[in-house]
């Protein structure tokens, strides 16, 4: 399980979008002989927890723990979800990789279909020359799909992003010997995302989710992909590939974050 971080953005942005072009373009063949999944349970929380060991190389290295929770709740015309991650390794007793993110995502059902969308997301990253990036959206949303094995959401906003670069200074270990905050920036951002899931069997599902959030500033992309195998009703075993690019980290950090994970996931 491994990082590496010397891909280009406009490869990214690229691979990223005929990727999410392709699901949407598969949508009409796959929901051909399908039918629609049920309601989802009402008033009560539902979700999962993850937990796993990762090796990542780039800007930082290290064996890490990650994990995460998710959880969500539908009540009439609403679904309110919650996400909760983070990842933290040393090398050598050095710590070389520290991530957290939380985000929040209320939509709200307004014919069929198509809802809107209002989110929230923060994320504080020691070694991806941002000290924090955080913003607020909003816009409109379609279930392309929605059956009981495959399901794939795109949506569509604009919003506001505050973000604080950071310059980062190591010596020859490795070590953090300093960190140079830049000035706060703060835009206008169009945002889009897709989200995509398919259950080959009744125990092996591939997801894949991708963001991306788009300012003067910064444009960020992030693309996550799993393939879930349930060992029991509540356990389940995933193997995971995450990509993240900032388009404007400060020199000399790379632009291009990719982590490989096995995780344990358990549902509740």
């Amino acid at each position: 399980m491994t990082t590496h971080r010397n891909m280009t953005t406009h490869r990214t942005m690229t691979a990223h979008g005929k990727f999410a072009t392709a699901l949407l373009a598969l949508a009409p063949a796959l929901t051909a002989y399908a039918e629609e999944a049920p309601p989802p349970p009402q008033g009560v929380f539902i979700g999962k927890g993850q937990l796993g060991f990762l090796s990542s190389h780039g800007n930082s290295d290290a064996e890490s723990l990650n994990g995460n929770i998710d959880v969500l709740r539908y009540d009439g015309a609403w679904k309110n979800e919650v996400f909760v991650g983070g990842l933290y390794g040393k090398n050598s007793g050095i710590v070389s990789a520290e991530r957290w993110e939380t985000w929040e995502q209320s939509n709200y059902t307004i014919s069929g279909d198509l809802f809107a969308f209002g989110a929230l997301r923060y994320e504080h990253d020691l070694f991806d020359g941002f000290e924090y990036q955080a913003s607020v959206t909003a816009g409109l949303g379609y279930k392309f799909i929605n059956t009981d094995d495959t399901k794939l959401t795109a949506q569509l906003g604009a919003g506001y992003k505050r973000l604080r670069p950071e310059t980062i200074d190591k010596d020859s270990t490795g070590l953090v010997i300093s960190r140079t905050p830049l000035e706060a920036e703060g835009d206008a951002i169009a945002t889009a995302g897709v989200d995509f899931s398919h259950a080959f069997t009744k125990t092996t599902v591939l997801t894949n989710k991708f963001l991306t959030e788009a300012g003067s500033s910064n444009i960020l992309l992030r693309d996550d992909l799993a393939l879930t195998v349930k060992m029991t009703d509540k356990l389940a075993l995933s193997v995971g590939y995450g990509i993240k690019d900032n388009t404007k980290p400060p020199a000399p950090l790379k632009k291009l974050d990719t982590v490989a994970s096995v995780n344990l996931v358990f549902g509740f």
